[in-house]
């Protein structure tokens, strides 16, 4: 009798244990690619939890690629809100614009192409290839990267095996069921193959893996030494109106938190400013208090620290802003609601 190949026993499993997701087709039902697209790049370098209520929020405001072409990208950025690294919403904007536009409306159908989209990484490419077209590509996310680092035992540094590990990785799809396949990773790294204390005695892969026959699963994938992050320092100046309004200004298209919203900000570097230091960066003269306690937060390069000084004023000043009485219109990252928070 042939011995069974692990992609045959991962489908097997997929077929009894799947995640029901709101993105993922119904057994039998063909994956629709701007769905799976959406999915896609809101799940990068984002839990599945905190994606669904915003996936379904998309789908119910642009239910078409078309549709979400056509949106303002401040609307999007709003939509957004609130899920982080938003240069994702900017290039979802631009590459459903480019589909919409220049691609009639349909998605490539081929890696090359789908990788030639804004916001499109090898990944990414792989995932939509493999989940709505069914073309054999390896979906290597974080999941299925220590899936293979713990089938094949790599004992080096995940960094530095990243091209083997996708190799090894796309030697196991098996040429019919490709999306199926990906998904059943994603799924056994999510639920038994977990980065600490993995359910071996559950898992399809048992009599395959390795790294559990040389018991030194739970040290795997190896990581390398986490770089300390920078930290930076700054002030923040929240001030409303007579009616409860607050101040907000766009921040530059491109860059960091680019296009979104935020109260008036002082420059950032190694210490906070003094008070006197800070009255020159507020954005007008006006009876600013500091207010108790830091704002922190951190971003994928460096931490933030933040003092908020808060005013009010009875007539608005002349400064370039926009005041906004309800703050669920604008695209406000979560950093800077915390610092209108503490402005209160």
């Amino acid at each position: 009798m042939p011995r069974e190949l692990p992609a045959q026993k991962l489908l097997a499993w997929y077929d009894r244990h799947a995640r029901v997701l709101p993105w993922r087709a119904k057994k039998g039902e063909r994956a629709d690619p701007y769905r799976v697209w959406l999915s896609e790049i809101m799940l990068q370098q984002t839990t599945v939890q905190a994606v669904a209520g915003y996936y379904r929020k998309f789908l119910d405001l642009w239910p078409t690629v078309e549709r979400l072409a056509a949106a303002p990208l401040d609307d999007v950025l709003t939509a957004w809100a609130g899920l982080g690294y938003y240069a994702r919403a900017r290039n979802l904007h631009k590459a459903a614009q480019v589909v919409a536009g220049a691609l009639g409306g349909k998605f490539p159908d081929s890696y090359e192409g789908l990788r030639a989209l804004p916001g499109i990484g090898d990944y990414t490419a792989g995932a939509i290839a493999s989940i709505a077209f069914d073309l054999p590509y390896a979906a290597m996310d974080a999941n299925a990267e220590r899936v293979v680092a713990r089938l094949f035992a790599i004992t080096e540094p995940i960094a530095k095996a990243k091209t083997k590990i996708r190799a090894l990785g796309q030697s196991l799809v098996p040429a019919k069921r490709a999306g199926d396949f990906a998904q059943a990773m994603m799924d056994l790294g999510s639920a038994i193959c977990t980065p600490r204390r993995p359910a071996c005695m559950s898992c399809p892969l048992f009599d395959d893996c390795a790294a559990r026959k040389q018991g030194i699963q739970e040290t795997l994938p190896v990581k390398g030494e986490k770089a300390v992050r920078p930290l930076k320092r700054g002030a923040a100046f929240v001030v409303r109106d007579g009616s409860g309004a607050v101040l907000l200004m766009k921040r530059p298209t491109e860059g960091l938190l680019g296009g979104m919203m935020q109260p008036p900000l002082g420059p950032w570097g190694e210490e906070f400013p003094s008070k006197a230091e800070a009255m020159v960066q507020a954005p007008f003269q006006a009876e600013w208090k500091k207010r108790l306690g830091i704002v922190r937060h951190g971003f994928t390069h460096f931490e933030l620290e933040i003092e908020v000084y808060a005013a009010e004023v009875s007539k608005r000043p002349k400064f370039e802003g926009r005041w906004v009485s309800d703050l669920s219109t604008a695209a406000l990252p979560t950093v800077m609601r915390k610092i209108i928070a503490a402005g209160e």
